[in-house]
């Protein structure tokens, strides 16, 4: 259910800005994204657990304000972002 070190890692290095970035709005959004995506297929078995329910409703509020900053900011990386991860916008 949750993300792996090793894939964490992954994303880190593909959607970092520099070298050293480990924490910047693209790389918490890309984190997010994959543990969304994690926890939504714990849910499709098992639909009676409304505490991760509860959770996964928290991780997308926070990437939707990740999001929200972003296209505030920098509109290009933001599209180029959206379409990286397959979101809607």
């Amino acid at each position: 259910m949750s993300i792996t070190a090793e894939r964490k890692t992954e994303l880190m290095k593909e959607f970092a800005i520099s070298e050293n970035d480990v924490g910047s709005a693209q790389v918490q959004v890309a984190v997010l994204t994959e543990r969304i995506r994690n926890i939504t297929e714990h849910l499709k078995v098992n639909k009676k657990d409304f505490a991760t329910r509860r959770g996964l409703l928290m991780m997308v509020g926070r990437r939707t304000r990740l999001l929200r900053y972003l296209m505030r900011t920098d509109r290009a990386e933001y599209l180029k972002l959206i379409g990286a991860l397959g979101l809607r916008r």
